[in-house]
């Protein structure tokens, strides 16, 4: 289901895709992120041997005109996760809502690891 903004010129549609990848523009970005990680050990799989269909970590819900984005990702060892994650909300909320227009009700992050920086 994508969002819509409708205005007196027209209708703007936004895809669930387009928010996802600026979310995860938005999350990369942040201080102690090593990488998105996936959701499922199933899509993990996918991802060793290549497939492109992963979700690749971020999953966007619409429901009523609003939208919640849950965001799986692996932190650097050494860091504050409440920090990083707190980070991460403030990041993308902003971002997503400058670049779309569209309000996001919840952010959901969700650690799926922790990992050295090599």
């Amino acid at each position: 289901m994508p969002n819509k903004i409708v205005s007196q010129n027209g209708t703007i549609t936004i895809s669930k895709d387009v928010i996802a990848d600026i979310a995860r523009a938005a999350t990369v970005e942040c201080y102690g992120i090593v990488g998105m990680a996936t959701q499922k050990f199933q899509d993990s799989l996918f991802q060793l041997i290549g497939t492109e269909s992963v979700n690749k970590g971020i999953v966007v819900k619409t429901k009523n005109d609003s939208i919640s984005i849950d965001l799986y990702i692996l932190v650097s060892y050494g860091t504050k996760i409440s920090v990083v994650a707190q980070n991460i909300i403030e990041n993308v909320r902003y971002t997503v809502e400058r670049l779309t227009g569209v309000n996001i009700e919840k952010i959901n992050v969700i650690v799926q690891g922790v990992r050295t920086i090599d």
